[in-house]
């Protein structure tokens, strides 16, 4: 009883946002998501985290605790608007390519239940070394949780590159979104889906690394963010919004 509850008072939400409002909170889901991603990455997984060496990630977790935990709350807010997403993305193209749309939204919410997962896993950390003075004791527990994430959260990703393809397609069928964001939206797919794969498949993974997270980086900037700055700029416009498909 409780969660029809719950969806109907999203369904009554979205239901009373205008287009134009869809595309404006989309597009601000989507900037969210953006800086908390980016400065999550570079707060806790560039500064604090090496894979190769358990003692000096886990000291470094614990000598900066606090950037740790803001790292963390950077992640939360990626979490809360990718699933703020999955709604206003599916309300935004369901009038025109509505079984398309529920895939697309699907999908969505794997990829974000499977990076609210991995989440747990930085949470477990987080309370384990709140009091450690020292690495002793902590070092095998710290490697796993952070492999544990980084599996997870890989897993989403690739979940999140089959969204992105659906949602390119959505792109090229209907006609109040540019073809060219389609195409720039499979091409951030593709980045997610080798980088992913290769994650998983390859024993030397690492010594390739830059050159997959490069392919994700331009990828899914080009992309992504084309997509966001399109989602805002229609927002804004005073014309009528065409949701006819091809």
């Amino acid at each position: 009883m409780k969660l029809n509850k719950w969806n109907f008072s999203f369904a009554l939400i979205f239901k009373l946002c205008s287009m134009k409002q869809l595309w404006k909170i989309s597009g601000f889901a989507y900037i969210m998501i953006f800086i908390g991603g980016f400065y999550a990455n570079f707060a806790i997984l560039e500064e604090l985290v090496d894979f190769n060496n358990s003692i000096e990630t886990t000291s470094n977790i614990i000598d900066n605790h606090n950037q740790f935990g803001k790292g963390l709350l950077g992640f939360l807010i990626m979490l809360i608007f990718d699933f703020l997403l999955v709604f206003t993305l599916f309300d935004l193209t369901k009038k025109t390519q509505k079984i398309l749309s529920y895939w697309a939204s699907f999908f969505r919410l794997l990829h974000a239940l499977f990076f609210a997962f991995s989440l747990s896993k930085l949470w477990l950390i987080f309370q384990q070394t709140s009091q450690a003075n020292t690495t002793n004791n902590l070092q095998q527990e710290v490697m796993k949780y952070l492999i544990e994430f980084d599996f997870l959260w890989t897993l989403g990703l690739l979940f999140f590159a089959v969204h992105l393809t659906i949602l390119s397609i959505i792109s090229l069928k209907v006609k109040f979104i540019p073809n060219y964001l389609g195409v720039l939206l499979a091409l951030a797919a593709f980045g997610y889906f080798i980088d992913g794969l290769a994650k998983l498949t390859f024993n030397n993974y690492q010594d390739y690394q830059f050159y997959f997270e490069t392919l994700v980086i331009l990828t899914g900037v080009l992309g992504e963010l084309s997509f966001t700055f399109w989602l805002l700029i229609k927002s804004l416009k005073k014309t009528s919004l065409n949701i006819q498909t091809i």
